[in-house]
């Protein structure tokens, strides 16, 4: 039987058996309530609960009905708090073709229908219209990289800021565990919202030429959201400045005029240091769902991570297509050792627990705490990504603390096995001579022989050298590199694992020729490509940039970018070389390009796909066949 107190409430009744005659902070998510610290609702209300605030949480509200679920737990003392959930909404509900998709992985049997486009938007208007005067603090990832003028795929337009849709008193970007709890101590001592203007790590929305004293860092005023509609360039422009300001140590605050209001993002927050991050952690997780779905089924995204645990957060490696350094920062926060083990512990003490842990990692599986030899050289540092166009020289990209980790989780007991589920950088493993030597050939062999489920996932993202500078990852010529590591240990220990790369379509920069040469390419590695994907324009990434502006945003001049939906399929249709359905329209538009060559390449049997089929046929029986001749079947 289920103890309900050890949840936060998520109803009256559970408010009223604590005793609470008021909350001070009601948390709206589109999310269901998982009480685990990889969902971020369950993070910032225990975070908040910690501090002594009383709160409680409205998983998946309805906003389709009469809005009870608005109403149910009155006026909180302070504020609310929304956030659409782990995922942007959007990203959430539809495909890279605008497709709505069928189901959703963080609901209760993974049904679609549970929240709403543009969660974060319609919560927050519902509250404000009952709830005038309360105030409403907006975060999580959908409000993080909407923060200021953004490209919005699905509906193939600039939308200004959400601060400006949603009618929020403060954003909170990034992980806002530090920031939630500065807000929250200032409310409780008084403080009225309209004057928190200057809070690290936040964004607030305040009428044009309104003074806002008390600043600390210089000011850059960026193009507004009405110059933006009017030139793409300028729009462009823009990011580079928003991208710099959210990776340096020492960044400006960023304003942008939105019509008749001004936007104001304040710079980041230091760091949190490892005592910040484990005491986040080491909060009374149930590590479960609320009770309250038990008979509604299975949480997919729950089921995916259960048997996981997380070991830093943040990632220094800027791709263009990612936002995890536009939301968690760029800069690595680490857990300490004895943390991470401990965690690890309570999960070998679950009870459906069979020995066998999904992941230890984070964003990238091997950036655990690394961070600048010298951290001066990092303080006027611009750089997007410490690992493109070339691994910084300052950055210390030692594993040893890693793989003793890996090695210690081995020796724990209950634990039979434990799978690193998290992308690996490979290009960090390889020293600038080309050799995986050291501390990096240590993690590698730990890695390759005792943490692999017999597929191990890596991204090169595409082959094509051009597309991948573009894409800020490193030359394929790396994965060679690390696949020639892997099939070597392979081949020694008897082992017959599989490497799974990923690969993108569509990206910005990539043609039909590119594409064409990675079919070729990876022919030629003997891979059948399952890990694919088309490029999804998400907010605030250069990607999304390009593919909307048409410009790098770096250099302001042109880019290509397949956007039509025949240019989509026209590239995606090159991984599916190996499908009999493919291959006529594959021949066709090779012989446009004047590509006979990789015609040959990929279709033409090899000497040894020719001995095999000779030797398959010889095995076949002969059986009497018609007009009374005899041939093998």
């Amino acid at each position: 039987m289920y103890n309900l107190d050890n949840w936060l409430p998520t109803t009256l009744k559970e408010v009223k058996r604590r005793g609470w005659e008021e909350l001070d902070i009601i948390i709206f998510s589109g999310d269901a309530y998982v009480d685990h610290p990889a969902f971020g609702a369950a993070v910032i209300g225990r975070v908040l609960e910690n501090e002594g605030f009383r709160v409680a949480i409205v998983p998946q509200p309805n906003w389709q009905d009469d809005l009870r679920d608005f109403k149910k737990l009155g006026t909180p003392r302070l504020f609310f708090g929304v956030t659409a959930g782990n995922m942007d909404s959007m990203v959430n509900h539809y495909t890279a073709a605008r497709r709505l998709r069928a189901n959703d992985a963080y609901t209760p049997d993974g049904k679609a229908g549970f929240r709403p486009d543009y969660a974060t938007t319609v919560y927050s208007k519902i509250l404000k219209d009952f709830f005038p005067e309360t105030p409403l603090i907006i975060g999580g990832i959908e409000a993080s990289l909407r923060r200021l003028t953004h490209y919005d795929y699905w509906k193939d337009e600039l939308k200004p800021s959400i601060l400006h849709d949603t009618g929020a008193d403060l954003l909170a970007y990034g992980h806002g565990e530090k920031t939630i709890v500065e807000i929250a101590k200032l409310l409780d001592r008084g403080v009225r919202v309209e004057t928190l203007l200057n809070i690290p790590q936040t964004a607030v929305i305040v009428e044009k030429g309104k003074k806002t004293a008390g600043k600390k860092s210089e000011t850059y005023p960026l193009f507004s959201h009405s110059e933006c509609l009017k030139d793409k360039k300028k729009f462009a422009d823009n990011f580079k400045h928003i991208e710099t300001e959210s990776n340096k140590i020492h960044a400006k605050t960023l304003t942008q005029d939105i019509f008749d209001k001004t936007i104001i993002i304040n710079p980041p927050r230091k760091t949190s240091t490892e005592k910040e991050s484990d005491k986040v952690y080491d909060l009374p997780y149930t590590r479960m769902p609320h009770p309250k779905y038990r008979k509604r089924g299975a949480i997919p995204a729950y089921e995916m991570i259960k048997f996981s645990v997380n070991t830093h957060r943040g990632c220094f490696g800027g791709c263009s297509f990612c936002t995890i350094s536009a939301h968690q920062g760029k800069f690595i926060t680490s857990r300490s050792e004895k943390s991470i083990l401990k965690e690890v512990k309570q999960v070998t003490q679950m009870p459906d627990f069979k020995g066998y842990l999904s992941d230890i990692g984070g964003p990238s599986a091997n950036m655990y705490k690394m961070k600048g030899t010298d951290l001066s050289l990092c303080e006027p540092c611009k750089r997007p990504s410490c690992i493109h166009p070339k691994i910084c020289a300052n950055l210390n990209t030692d594993h040893s603390a890693l793989t003793q980790i890996y090695k210690k989780v081995n020796d724990m007991e209950g634990v039979k096995k434990a799978f690193i589920g998290s992308g690996v950088r490979y290009d960090m493993l390889i020293n600038r001579e080309g050799e995986i030597t050291g501390n990096h050939k240590e993690y590698a062999e730990e890695l390759i022989k005792n943490h692999v489920s017999g597929r191990l996932k890596i991204a090169p993202e595409h082959t094509s050298d051009k597309v991948l500078k573009v894409m800020r990852k490193p030359s394929f010529s790396l994965f060679y590199k690390f696949k020639s590591l892997f099939d070597k240990i392979n081949s020694e220990t008897g082992m017959k694992q599989q490497l799974i790369p990923y690969f993108i379509s569509s990206h910005p920069g990539s043609t039909d020729t590119a594409m064409a040469e990675l079919a070729a390419e990876t022919k030629a590695l003997e891979f059948k490509l399952e890990q694919v994907q088309d490029f999804t324009p998400t907010p605030m990434t250069v990607a999304t940039v390009i593919f909307y502006s048409g410009f790098h945003p770096y250099t302001l001049l042109p880019m290509y970018t397949p956007r039509s939906k025949e240019e989509k399929l026209n590239q995606r249709m090159f991984f599916f070389w190996h499908k009999r359905e493919y291959h006529g329209r594959i021949k066709s538009q090779l012989k446009k390009m004047q590509r006979n060559d990789l015609v040959e390449k990929l279709f033409a049997r090899t000497e040894q796909q020719k001995q095999q089929q000779l030797k398959r046929a010889d095995k076949k029986p002969f059986k009497k066949g018609y007009a009374g001749k005899y041939r093998k079947f």
